[in-house]
């Protein structure tokens, strides 16, 4: 873990306080709001709270972490108080009575890092002022490079969804990258670098649009979430390489989302490919 040489003035922890009193409302979708000084993994605790049972809505937040992990268990650094790095457990398919919400069925669960990411880039852009960018399925682009991570897994009936983003880190405390370059929102000269309004802007944002695909029975097209992810899209239109999980690879150009979450692959022959997993590189 890399440490910070920087002041806490620079990189104030969050207040557990003021952000359970904003974000744990009566009637409201978040049910608790754990933040840590420092853990290993925030994915972990999440879902070692979903082996004890506890209801969807935690939202679990580290202030540093030493064991964080992207997708394919790549490792994810970021130096104390620098970025967001939450996850929050989730529990679509258990039906909620009170709320008139079916059980989603599992098809429906990939949308979930998607959902994370158009929560993400709505709270981006409004409070930092940067435009970002989506790039299938998980990673938050600004000025094409990478900004934030979002990664999603099982624990026994529940899904834990993972997001860290880079908000202070300065240049020099980038990790370095086997793939796309990356930045973070204070290296893009974002207007504001408090992860306080951040944070709330996110999880409001990603409650209003799991309410809604929660109340749709996972339909992301009926609950606007479909078009929403197109729109922020920045894969849809390019021409790219997409390493596959079975050691596949296929090249063409990404023609869309479907409404499965999938990204479709027009290859050179005019055969269209749906990929549910993969590495993908945009190809300039």
């Amino acid at each position: 873990m890399t440490s910070s040489s920087y002041a806490d003035l620079d990189r104030p922890p969050l207040s557990a306080r003021a952000l359970t009193r904003a974000l744990v409302v009566p009637g409201g979708f978040w049910s608790r709001l754990d933040i840590r000084t420092e853990t290993g993994s925030t994915n972990a605790d999440a879902a070692g709270a979903a082996r004890r049972d506890e209801p969807e809505g935690l939202v679990v937040v580290a202030e540093s972490q030493s064991a964080g992990r992207g997708r394919r268990d790549r490792q994810w650094t970021s130096p104390p108080r620098a970025g967001l790095t939450l996850s929050v457990l989730l529990r679509p398919s258990a039906p909620n009575p009170e709320r008139g919400w079916p059980a989603v069925p599992p098809g429906a669960y990939g949308w979930l890092p998607l959902l994370a990411g158009v929560a993400l880039r709505e709270a981006v852009t409004r409070v930092s002022g940067v435009e970002a960018a989506l790039k299938w399925p998980n990673d938050l682009l600004v000025d094409d490079r990478k900004c934030a991570g979002i990664l999603a897994e099982v624990a026994g009936d529940a899904i834990v969804v993972g997001i860290g983003l880079n908000v202070s880190t300065y240049a020099e405390e980038l990790p370095p990258t086997n793939g796309v370059a990356a930045t973070s929102l204070r290296v893009a000269g974002a207007e504001n670098i408090d992860r306080d309004p951040l944070l709330r802007a996110l999880l409001r944002g990603f409650a209003r649009w799991y309410e809604g695909w929660r109340e749709a029975g996972g339909d992301a097209e009926m609950c606007g979430l479909t078009g929403e992810y197109r729109r922020g899209c920045a894969t849809i239109g390019r021409a790219v390489r997409v390493l596959l999980p079975n050691g596949g690879e296929l090249t063409g150009e990404a023609v869309t989302v479907d409404r499965d979450g999938q990204l479709v692959i027009r290859t050179v022959d005019g055969a269209e490919h749906r990929v549910s997993a993969g590495d993908v590189l945009h190809v300039r």
